[in-house]
């Protein structure tokens, strides 16, 4: 009898130390590049809340905000170590390592944000987050970063012949650097904590981001001159360390995919408003705001033409097609 009992009281120790295990909190760090209130800032905390609330409490995410941990490529790389739970860089990033993610730098690649969200939402997106896990990250979704703009301190770009010779801020991927050397201008490759200074200093004379990033980071104090060259468009992706995403359980995995889903139609309107409101608000304070008519855009294309044909090798005729594909589907609809 005395036996059975003890056994009895081992068992349900042992399931409630199993219990107790699979209940165990579970916190995260998310490492974020630009401040709370951009569109980047504003589709993690989403996702922070969404997460929470779908674990009942049970995941913790911490975000960090303003590049506090790092740049992307360091916070990325600590995600592969496994250091750093979280990030949500530019597709640009994965670059070096996904050959096949070029495909979303080439310059003047989408004409619309429709055209862009087929393409990500779709298949061939789906194809290029199936890339990363051999890599040590896990992609959730795409987010919008959205159209690039250039800004400068020397003139207006209204045509292509503007870019000459300007000193201009590259993401830190090769397809950046050959598309502003197409242009005309001199690639310089900094990540966005040191671009303020850099532009303040005149260590490089312009640079091109989303209309909402170059608000958020008041690029306006230090630049003179807004162009509306919608040049290139970006896409961030929230990604996952794969040595965390290994140690979840199949539940957990599929909170983190639907609040990253759920929270990308939220972040895209967020990142769409506020490109909006932060053209009239640069204007207002003092930037010069031009547009780049379709002609001088079609200029622009024509001369970064060897670009497509350098970079379509790289990643592929065939995702190359298949996305030219989609992008010319969407535009008959």
């Amino acid at each position: 009898m005395k036996t059975k009992f003890v056994r009895s009281l081992l068992v349900l120790a042992a399931a409630a130390t199993l219990s107790g295990a699979a209940w165990a909190e579970i916190t995260a760090k998310f490492a974020v590049t630009l401040p709370e209130k951009t569109h980047q800032g504003q589709g993690v905390a989403r996702f922070v809340q969404l997460v929470e609330q779908k674990s009942q409490g049970n995941i913790k995410i911490k975000a960090f905000y303003g590049g506090a941990l790092g740049n992307d490529v360091q916070v990325t790389s600590a995600l592969q170590g496994g250091t750093i739970e979280f990030t949500v860089p530019q597709t640009t990033t994965l670059t070096g390592m996904v050959r096949e993610m070029e495909i979303l730098d080439f310059p003047f690649l989408f004409a619309t944000e429709q055209e862009a969200d087929a393409v990500l939402d779709g298949p061939i997106g789906k194809r290029l987050l199936d890339t990363l896990p051999a890599k040590g990250l896990v992609g959730l979704a795409y987010w919008e970063n959205g159209f690039f703009n250039a800004t400068n301190s020397k003139r207006a770009i209204a045509r292509v012949e503007d870019f000459q010779g300007l000193k201009f801020r590259a993401i830190q991927a090769k397809i950046s650097q050959e598309t502003i050397r197409a242009l005309g201008a001199v690639p310089v490759p900094l990540a966005v904590p040191e671009l303020y200074t850099a532009l303040e200093t005149r260590t490089v004379d312009g640079q091109g981001t989303p209309t909402a990033v170059i608000a958020a980071l008041k690029l306006g104090e230090v630049q003179k001159y807004l162009s509306l060259t919608r040049h290139a468009y970006g896409a961030f992706v929230p990604l996952v360390s794969k040595k965390f995403w290994d140690k979840l359980s199949e539940g957990d995995r599929k909170i983190l995919v639907d609040a990253a889903v759920e929270a990308r139609g939220y972040q895209r309107q967020v990142a769409r408003d506020q490109a909006r409101s932060a053209q009239a608000a640069l204007a207002a304070g003092g930037m010069q705001v031009n547009e780049v008519t379709p002609a001088e855009v079609a200029r622009m294309r024509d001369r970064v033409k060897p670009v497509w044909d350098e970079f379509s090798k790289e990643v592929g005729p065939e995702l190359f097609r298949d996305v030219s594909a989609e992008i010319e589907r969407v535009r008959k609809r």
